[in-house]
């Protein structure tokens, strides 16, 4: 712990890492409701931890954390909470609800686990405009995607093993809270594809549609910015993600 820094400035970067950290439990209400056969719930507690782990880096830097505490990684206990909320919880609910055909459902959960480790360890994941670098492993978003729609097994299982794959390629997937560029768009775009998603796992299994048509319109605006970064071509790539 820095001495020159008053008490007031070190309560305030604990707090920021105290409040990355409730992640954690958030991730195990997600577990549990899992678990218990509430979907929606868990759905829930992943959508509240996708909130946190998206804002809890802005008040990383405002509080100046690294320089306040540098004895502390943000950025690896960011990723350890991330692998929870963001990997371990989904394929678990892959498990549990059936998503993918019934032979294929352990190794599909493992090819989850595993390509993600390369992804969280890779020290290239992000470009230089703040795009990540390969699928992210944002399989919550993923997983609510085939709850939501319902689809096939095997549609399903095409898309677990396509995502994977892209995880080591330079396909490059929008950050919509770091990216600057039409930075007030994505945000907008965040916003919207959040309520819609959210208005559609409370009235599950029914399906309203202005809920629907906003939630796939912020998708399509994702992948279509998505698109666009991957064909313009690559940017120098830095280091890991993190706080």
């Amino acid at each position: 712990m820095d001495g020159s820094y008053g008490i007031g400035r070190r309560l305030a970067a604990w707090a920021v890492h105290a409040f990355t950290a409730s992640g954690v439990v958030l991730g195990l209400g997600a577990l549990l409701a899992a678990g218990q056969g509430e979907p929606a719930l868990c759905f829930l507690f992943l959508g509240v931890a996708l909130v946190v782990d998206g804002i809890d880096g802005t008040f990383a830097r405002a509080a100046r954390v690294k320089e306040v505490l540098p004895g502390i990684d943000g950025s690896a206990l960011d990723l350890v909470v991330d692998y929870l909320t963001y990997v371990l919880v989904p394929a678990v609910f892959l498990i549990f609800y059936d998503l993918l055909p019934g032979w294929l459902t352990i190794p599909g959960a493992a090819w989850v686990l595993v390509t993600s480790l390369y992804c969280f360890a890779n020290a290239q994941m992000k470009s230089a405009d703040n795009y990540f670098v390969g699928f992210p492993a944002i399989w919550n978003v993923v997983v609510l995607y085939l709850w939501l729609l319902a689809l096939n097994p095997w549609i399903n299982a095409a898309a677990v093993l396509v995502l994977g794959v892209l995880t080591f390629t330079k396909v490059t997937f929008l950050h919509p809270l770091r990216v600057r560029r039409l930075m007030a768009l994505n945000v907008a775009a965040v916003v919207v594809w959040l309520v819609g998603a959210g208005w559609l796992v409370m009235a599950h299994p029914q399906r309203p549609m202005l809920p629907f048509v906003l939630w796939l319109a912020a998708s399509v605006y994702y992948v279509a910015v998505c698109a666009w970064r991957t064909v313009r071509g690559p940017s120098p790539a830095r280091g890991g993600g993190g706080e």
